[in-house]
């Protein structure tokens, strides 16, 4: 691969005869090329069989729709990067869309990564658990599924039907007792041994299985095993295994579609309208519906359907192995290119097809129907949120509607495990992939100090938006700072924007007013006098939900940060002490807290602890205090 960029020093031209200059240094290659605005910034990524025949293509004064007429006038530059093949040239240009995010791509802007279900490999009675992210655990991975809600469901009945536990190892091995879960029949307590490795094992094939596809086979053996104990007079056990097949009858009961001659596959179907798009993608796995997300790619009305179907496989496949089929609404230019891309990408042959009849196109029908309604819904929406802004705007006396609207909220328990909140919303509603939440970290902060906590949780912010986009080009700007406070917590605002010179964004706080009561909210602005809407604005209930949302998210977030800190074992932090060795700990002492009293001579006593170990493990608790 090599890049080819613009080594020409004349003056600045653009459009039609800034891209001709660049026809006499390009050749028949495959490859990448980008178009550059006067500011450096990028129009557009696109790929090519053959780059000298491509970039001709833009020579041509007519025949452009206006996208890309208006693309070629603002054109001022341009780079190149030749590829061995033009499938190495489609995965290089979906990665780069994905980086730069061009103004004239299709832009997937839903990149979040999907849950699956992970049986561990790593201890001798596996958990079973949603995980997201890299795969970085040894275990068996089943997904992925559309939504955390479609894993939990999952998961629920298959903790009823498989009684596999699904708690950490460090509470496992600190169990002395069953928990509530065994009480409650959701799982067979192995933590305490009343099930064997042996039969805990079976309980996790059959587990496995199930989600392999198997489920018939796993569902006629426990139909097997009812009878057998209903004819040995062992009724108890009988009805165990009866509400173990409901619960594998229930989980195929919520998947809805359960098609027979798709074992693996994701059903792409995309509705466009009025210059907007839907893309629905239903996922196949071992002929089981794990659910189905939606996505609203950035678009214009002159695309394609086969232009906005190709670049939106191109992007979601970007982070996420493919399967072996792809289901799709409509065809592709690129079939055979994108499916030899995907099939190198995955390792198997993956296969692109658009039916026309039969069960494949009856599950397209349906993504379709869905990605349709969903459309509407959106665009139905907008709308009114488009109106709300237009509210805010004017309540608050705004230049324009906020594009960005960006509202604060602290969370803390008389000043521990405090925790600032960031939530975004826009045009679209909620931007919940641009929420943040920071860990309140000032040690000079006198515990309550809500104050001390906003200055800390806005220098930050402006900190790495200065650092990020200081050129304000990249969209990530605040239009409005909404802040969960009355004129303290403003000022306090008011004081780090003063000091990182941000003089041109609007603050606004939201203070609860008189009694505290919802609806007789009070707006502060800095060296402005305190105002209040009508008790009936739509705009007061739509400040209303920001201000809410920001509180709930600021609220889970400083329960989660208390819960680990909560659940957290000391041993974990002690460098030596494995997973053996803290079990062994925890078996001779009882409690990590019981640990930390121990002398060094109890300590050594426990097996796998050297003299060495045994003094760190007691200097690490006594250097705590």
């Amino acid at each position: 691969m090599t890049d080819k960029p613009d080594q020409t020093n004349e003056l600045p031209v653009t459009g039609h005869a800034c891209i001709q200059r660049y026809l006499k240094t390009l050749d028949g290659s495959p490859g990448v090329y980008r178009m550059l605005d006067a500011q450096a910034r990028v129009l557009y990524v696109g790929k090519a069989r053959n780059l000298r025949a491509r970039v001709a293509s833009y020579v041509r004064p007519t025949g452009h729709s206006p996208r890309i007429q208006r693309m070629i006038a603002a054109t001022a530059s341009m780079m190149f990067l030749t590829t061995r093949t033009e499938t190495e040239a489609l995965l290089l240009e979906q990665n780069l869309i994905k980086q730069l995010k061009p103004k004239y791509n299709v832009l997937l802007r839903d990149d979040k990564s999907f849950p699956n279900i992970l049986v561990t490999k790593d201890h001798p009675f596996p958990q079973i658990l949603k995980h997201r992210g890299a795969r970085k655990r040894k275990g068996a991975y089943f997904g992925p599924f559309a939504s955390a809600g479609a894993v939990n469901r999952t998961l629920n009945q298959l903790q009823k039907a498989f009684l596999l536990r699904n708690c950490s190892d460090s509470v496992f091995e600190s169990r002395t007792r069953p928990c509530l879960l065994y009480q409650i029949k959701r799982c067979s307590a192995p933590c305490v041994g009343l099930i064997s490795e042996a039969d805990y094992a079976e309980s996790v094939r059959d587990a496995e299985r199930f989600l392999s596809g198997r489920s018939t086979k796993v569902q006629e053996e426990l139909a097997a095993q009812m009878q057998a104990a209903s004819e040995a007079l062992e009724f108890e056990r009988a009805a165990a295994l009866r509400d173990r097949i409901r619960a594998l009858t229930q989980v195929q009961g919520v998947q809805g579609i359960n098609p027979r001659s798709v074992a693996e596959a994701d059903v792409v179907a995309l509705h466009m309208e009025a210059g907007q798009a839907c893309v629905q993608v239903f996922f196949i796995r071992a002929h089981q519906n794990w659910g189905n997300r939606d996505f609203y790619p950035r678009v214009d009305a002159d695309m394609s359907a086969a232009e906005v179907m190709e670049a939106f496989l191109g992007q979601f496949y970007a982070g996420k192995e493919p399967p072996r089929q792809v289901i799709l609404s409509d065809a592709i230019e690129n079939a055979d290119l994108m499916a030899d891309a995907l099939s190198q990408k995955a390792g198997h042959k993956v296969e692109i097809i658009v039916p026309q009849r039969g069960e494949k196109a009856e599950l397209v029908a349906g993504a379709l129907r869905n990605a349709r309604e969903s459309l509407a819904r959106r665009m139905s929406e907008s709308a009114a949120q488009a109106k709300l802004l237009q509210g805010l705007a004017e309540a608050f006396g705004l230049e324009a509607p906020p594009q960005r609207i960006e509202v604060y909220d602290n969370s803390h328990i008389q000043g521990s495990h405090a925790v600032g909140a960031m939530i975004v919303a826009g045009p679209e509603g909620f931007m919940k992939n641009s929420y943040r939440k920071f860990n309140i970290r000032g040690e000079d902060l006198t515990p309550g100090d809500d104050f001390g906590m906003m200055k800390e949780v806005l220098n930050r912010r402006l900190s790495r938006l200065m650092k990020e986009d200081p050129d304000r080009d990249k969209g990530l700007w605040p239009d409005l700072l909404l802040i969960d406070g009355g004129a303290g917590q403003v000022g306090a605002v008011a004081e780090i924007m003063a000091q990182h010179g941000v003089a041109d964004i609007p603050v606004v706080g939201v203070a609860k007013g008189i009694d505290r009561d919802a609806g007789k909210e009070e707006f502060h602005r800095p060296g402005e006098p305190p105002f209040a809407l009508r008790h009936n604005d739509p705009v007061l209930y739509f400040v209303q939900r920001l201000r809410d949302e920001a509180h709930r998210f600021a609220i889970g977030s400083h329960r989660a940060r208390r819960s680990k800190a909560m659940g957290a074992n000391p041993l974990d932090e002690i460098p030596g002490v494995g997973a053996r060795r803290k079990r062994a700990l925890l078996a001779h002492f009882g409690s990590a807290k019981a640990v930390s009293r121990a002398a060094v001579e109890d300590l050594r006593a426990v097996e796998g602890i050297s003299d060495a170990l045994a003094r760190t493990i007691h200097d690490f608790f006594h250097d705590r205090g």
